[in-house]
């Protein structure tokens, strides 16, 4: 083994084509430390004398399951509740009051550890109450949504959490676990966790009336994002919103949904004139 940085220029292209096949994102040239970081441990716990050698191991057909363990040990996954707060007040105060049919449905795209969708279900839980929403969180990596299924995070997420959802919603530990927080159990069981890939089709998955789709998009490349995008919108119910990071845009994306604020976007209630829309850019 040739220690941390022993990360050859052939194999980290390959681990990078790899990386991309399996999630969709392009792996910049200036993560080869990080890359050969988190590689570093598997390759031991492997057994293998070299990244070469896991380059090998991952291209066998049979390995699906060990190409998912590199999407996860690569997978970005920072977060915490309540993050981007501007988001939640505007879905309170604008967008939930439009939308008549109950179950609300909301798809949470990128739910990493479990911070974000849980911030919705305590809002939504406010606003609508029992039976007024369902709520759908999905990620790339199995290993965050078993995470987030457990829902026990660290006390440090909790800043913008606000006071009166943390006594409703939030239990604080003791003994072994002082210093962490776990989502009361009522409200766990009401988000579910799937393992979604976004350039894949998402039919399966019901239509939405809002879609949070944060802080992913800038993982992809122009050809990439727009896939995504026509993906996610084929699941977007007509007059449905759409929410993406506030560092993101759909700028250059054709799209038939309509820029209501920055980051902010809705799809228009008129049924023909989306699926023509979409079919025009299928």
């Amino acid at each position: 083994m040739s220690g941390i940085y022993g990360l050859s220029d052939s194999a980290y292209r390959q681990i990078r084509e790899a990386f991309r096949r399996a999630s969709g994102i392009d792996m910049p040239e200036s993560k080869r430390q990080l890359v050969a970081g988190r590689l570093y441990c598997r390759l031991k716990a492997l057994g293998l004398p070299d990244y070469d050698a896991y380059v090998a191991l991952l291209q066998q057909p049979e390995q699906a399951v060990e190409r998912q363990c590199m999407v996860d040990l690569l997978t970005t996954n920072e977060t915490y509740f309540f993050r981007e707060p501007e988001h939640f007040r505007y879905l309170a105060a604008q967008i939930l009051p439009t939308l008549r049919q109950r179950p609300v449905r909301v798809w949470c795209a990128a739910a990493s550890t479990g911070e974000e969708p849980y911030s919705l279900a305590m809002l939504l839980q406010d606003k609508l109450g029992d039976g007024g929403w369902s709520l759908l969180a999905s990620d790339l990596s199995t290993r965050v949504l078993e995470r987030a299924s457990q829902g026990l995070y660290p006390l440090q997420r909790l800043e913008l959490l606000p006071q009166e959802y943390l006594k409703r919603f939030c239990l604080r530990g003791t003994g072994d676990y002082e210093g962490q927080l776990l989502i009361r159990r009522e409200l766990r069981e009401k988000v579910r966790f799937c393992q979604h890939n976004l350039l894949d089709s998402a039919a399966d998955l019901g239509q939405f009336d809002i879609i949070f789709l944060r802080n992913v998009l800038i993982y992809f490349n122009g050809a990439t994002r727009h896939q995504v995008i026509q993906q996610v919108l084929r699941q977007l119910r007509p007059g449905g919103w759409l929410i993406i990071g506030h560092s993101e845009s759909l700028q250059g994306v054709q799209s038939p949904v309509q820029l209501v604020r920055p980051s902010v976007y809705r799809l228009p209630a008129s049924l023909a004139a989306v699926r023509a829309d979409l079919r025009g850019v299928a």
